[in-house]
């Protein structure tokens, strides 16, 4: 198991894709550091089989709060010193159409999508300079970086926001051989912070080429690849898996003349 015992930090753990990939370096033997600003589903991930056999910390971050990022990091350092692998995997998705979207809302998505993450790559970053760790980094970001939608102009502007900072801090971060990715994961319904009614469930299934939502498999599968030793020459760069959503929409009529 490559990531044995390696020290794996994941924000917005809680969530689906978090989870999922809590989950998934857990069997690989790594140790956890597991960040959510929700206690209870926190609580009750920990209690999973899958994570009864590796160490699991946990913290409950404010991550629109830069003190509470702060005392995550301090705790960090009093823990493991420094983490190998960081997954900035925290984020919502709330629906409010552009001339109804207050200051407030515009805000709250962006600390928490984009500005947050900015923080922890900082933070953790200066940790793995200072113990000479050659650490990765994986960021989420989403088909609409490249693709906006309807009552999502705040999600679309921070994760076009997550690429440009996956380019950037990858640039700076290279001369000591931390890399840093994003992965842009497919449609994944089921979220207990964005909730999305079964109709625009079913509309967005219909439109993914493969005809099925994302699996608890197939980004976590991707994040272990770009983490590993395999992929010791791929930095800045953002890997699609979709289903084939960002290739066209399946859901479409044929084009007949």
């Amino acid at each position: 198991m490559e990531f044995k015992e390696k020290r794996v930090l994941i924000t917005g753990a809680a969530g689906i894709f978090g989870s999922w990939t809590s989950k998934a370096f857990a069997k690989q033997g790594a140790q956890l550091f597991l960040v959510d600003s929700r206690e209870a589903p926190l609580k009750e991930l920990c209690q999973t089989k899958s994570l009864q056999n590796v160490e699991v910390l946990t913290h409950a971050t404010n991550l629109r709060e830069s003190h509470s990022i702060a005392a995550l990091v301090d705790e960090v350092k009093q823990k493991w010193e420094t983490p190998d692998i960081v997954i900035n995997c925290a984020g919502i998705y709330p629906s409010k159409r552009f001339l109804d979207m207050t200051r407030e809302d515009w805000d709250a998505v962006i600390d928490i999508n984009l500005s947050a993450a900015f923080e922890v790559i900082q933070s953790f970053a200066k940790l793995m300079i200072q113990h000479d760790i050659h650490g990765t980094m994986i960021n989420f970001s989403s088909g609409s970086a490249a693709r906006a939608r309807l009552g999502a102009a705040h999600y679309a502007v921070s994760k076009a926001g997550i690429d440009m900072l996956t380019k950037a801090a990858a640039l700076e971060l290279a001369p000591y051989n931390i890399r840093i990715n994003a992965v842009s994961p497919g449609f994944a319904p089921g979220s207990q912070v964005s909730h999305l009614s079964q109709e625009y469930v079913d509309i967005m299934k219909r439109g993914i080429p493969l005809q099925r939502t994302s699996g608890p498999e197939d980004v976590p599968e991707a994040i272990l690849f770009l983490c590993s030793d395999k992929a010791s020459y791929i930095t800045g760069t953002t890997l699609i898996i979709d289903g084939g959503s960002s290739a066209g929409n399946a859901s479409l009529p044929l084009s007949l003349g």
